[in-house]
């Protein structure tokens, strides 16, 4: 029989390489490669934080303060990691507009009124003061899809919704090409978005 801790133990977490993005119009090789760093520091603290509690939950230490703290602390890592994958993945170097003949841009439609109301309200969202992400959420129960601001990486999601677009505004994610010039960062990266990849994961 299996307990929490042998479960656990069998989940390493990788970090996924994404040098295709080198030379993707808007976002400089040194940003990106920051980024990755970034990235591949939220994978490597949640194997950390997994591992401790793998040891803890062995030990019997369940009514301890620390393991309440890392286990506060699991989702951030978690989340700050696979957050930072669908955003690397949901870009693209081939720019190309959404296929206005797909599902998604259907959904769109009927969801805003037109895919322009979308975008309007996408860019509006990514412009927001304060640090964060904008993810756009499908609901698959009620088949509707909606914006929604990120703060922190462990608080705000859509329970049980999938998110098929994700973009990243933390600083880092564009302070070293465009300085605090976020307007610049967000026109870039509409342009970089990889339609198929977010339709692919409404799917």
């Amino acid at each position: 029989m299996f307990r929490i801790s042998d479960l656990r133990g069998i989940m390493s977490y990788q970090a996924k390489n994404y040098d295709q993005l080198l030379g993707i119009k808007g976002l400089s090789d040194q940003l990106l490669k920051n980024h990755f760093t970034l990235y591949q520091g939220y994978v490597t603290n949640f194997n950390k934080v997994n591992d401790i509690l793998v040891a803890m939950e062995r030990e019997g230490k369940f009514g301890t303060p620390e393991y309440a703290e890392l286990n506060r602390r699991f989702g951030w890592e978690f989340n700050g990691m696979r957050l930072h994958e669908y955003y690397f993945e949901n870009l693209s170097k081939e720019v190309r507009a959404i296929d206005q003949n797909s599902e998604l841009h259907k959904k769109i439609v009927a969801e805003f009124g037109s895919y322009e109301a979308w975008e309007k309200d996408f860019r509006a969202m990514l412009a927001m003061r304060g640090i964060g992400w904008v993810v756009l959420y499908h609901d698959a129960q009620a088949d509707r899809l909606f914006n929604v601001w990120i703060n922190e990486h462990d608080a705000g999601h859509f329970a049980g919704c999938t998110p098929i677009l994700v973009v990243d505004v933390f600083e880092h994610a564009y302070m070293i090409d465009y300085g605090i010039k976020r307007a610049d960062y967000i026109e870039a990266v509409m342009k970089a978005i990889s339609w198929e990849s977010v339709e692919q994961r409404m799917k």
